[in-house]
């Protein structure tokens, strides 16, 4: 048969340092994807209630003031 040599299912004592590293990116890395997660969740069930998005950072492109179709001459 063949043998496992996949990082986890070694002993965290057998690992080498870049194997542990991988392993701890790897985990950052999905504790990050379920926040994400959870904020993404939060705000469609945030619109399907009718509040405004509590968001961070910069707002969304075509949603400031100026960009309406109703204020451009054609």
């Amino acid at each position: 048969m063949s043998e496992k040599t996949s990082t986890e299912h070694k002993s965290p004592e057998f690992r080498s340092e870049a194997e542990r590293q991988a392993a701890k990116r790897a985990e950052r890395s999905a504790e990050q994807l379920r926040a994400n997660l959870q904020r993404r969740k939060a705000q469609t069930r945030a619109r399907r209630e009718g509040r405004a998005d509590e968001a961070e950072g910069l707002p969304a492109a075509g949603h400031g003031p100026g960009d309406g179709d109703a204020n451009q001459d054609g």
